[in-house]
């Protein structure tokens, strides 16, 4: 059985620093450092889940390359379920990402796999065998966004399962045309700030939440970055703000969002209130930012609550 199931997509990241400027055409120029890391929100997800010491389980599609055979040994070492990946003939989507002096980071992407994933590629033994079901990056899967995941939350519901989604900005600039036939399958909304406020059009909060729950939403999320989040658990409640921690040194913000959602996934699973999910997100999130790479910076669950009581006092600050 499974705590979680991470569905979406999954990249290959390069992080290349430091890069204020492209070098002139057909020359040569020395950068501090040049990694591969694994990215993607349901990638970052499920190997976050895991290393908090949960079991998580992927569904996706990478391609039979290097970046794809990198993708799956990572998830292999970290213990997700791979039953789910599916082998694409198109090539592992990638992403390079040029790292400033000031941190600011320029991408360019490469969809590859993640733009054939669709509702044929689920396992639905997977899904039976797991407690919450996480579509993961949803706006940027042309194949599966709409109504094939709204076919896929609907199906899980029925089969009594919780379901959350995480949203991804959504260049096409289709935003809520797209996502509104999934609204009313989904148990946890978790968008960031910036894409809460694209799908509704509002800016605060609270009306925010009104929209998502006049569409079918039954409890809103909206993560605030360094800001911590925003929770609405029905639309009769009154909304909270959960701060997060302020004695933290960003290193790199590359998947702080989808770490923020692994936390509270863990809480989730574990049956904890939607306040203390809340604080834990906050906390997984703050430790994704001390290290680069998506999930470079996550630590066990027993280091994270440790990291909670002994830093309790700097949420006020």
């Amino acid at each position: 059985m499974f705590d979680v199931v991470c569905i979406g997509n999954i990249v290959a990241d390069v992080i290349v620093r430091t890069v204020d400027k492209l070098p002139p055409k057909g020359t040569l120029v020395y950068q501090e450092s040049i990694s591969l890391y694994n990215g993607g929100c349901a990638m970052s997800s499920s190997v976050d889940l895991a290393i908090l010491g949960a079991k998580s389980a992927i569904i996706a599609k990478i391609g039979n390359d290097s970046f794809g055979e990198f993708l799956k040994n990572v998830l292999v070492k970290n213990k997700v379920d791979i039953t789910g990946l599916k082998i694409s003939e198109y090539p592992t989507s990638a992403s390079v990402a040029l790292i400033a002096s000031d941190s600011e980071r320029t991408f360019l992407h490469n969809p590859g796999a993640n733009a054939y994933f669709t509702e044929e590629d689920i396992d639905w033994d997977i899904i039976e065998k797991s407690k919450i079901v996480f579509p993961a990056g949803m706006l940027i899967m042309p194949g599966f966004d709409g109504q094939p995941c709204a076919n896929v939350l609907k199906k899980s519901k029925e089969m009594g399962k919780i379901t959350m989604l995480d949203t991804a900005w959504d260049a096409s600039d289709q935003w809520i045309k797209k996502l509104e036939p999934c609204m009313q399958y989904i148990d946890f909304f978790m968008p960031s700030v910036e894409e809460a406020e694209k799908l509704s059009g509002e800016t605060e909060h609270k009306k925010v939440a009104d929209v998502f729950f006049d569409m079918g939403v039954k409890h809103v999320v909206i993560k605030l970055g360094k800001s911590g989040c925003y929770l609405r658990e029905s639309k009769t409640g009154e909304g909270k703000y959960f701060m997060t921690y302020k004695n933290v040194k960003p290193e790199d913000t590359t998947g702080a969002g989808d770490s923020f959602c692994a936390g509270f996934l863990y809480g989730l699973s574990r049956n904890y209130s939607l306040e203390k999910c809340c604080k834990i997100g906050n906390a997984v999130g703050s430790h994704c930012v001390m290290k680069t790479g998506a999930t470079a910076g996550i630590v066990p669950f027993e280091q994270i609550q440790k990291f909670m009581r002994e830093n309790e006092r700097h949420l006020n600050e």
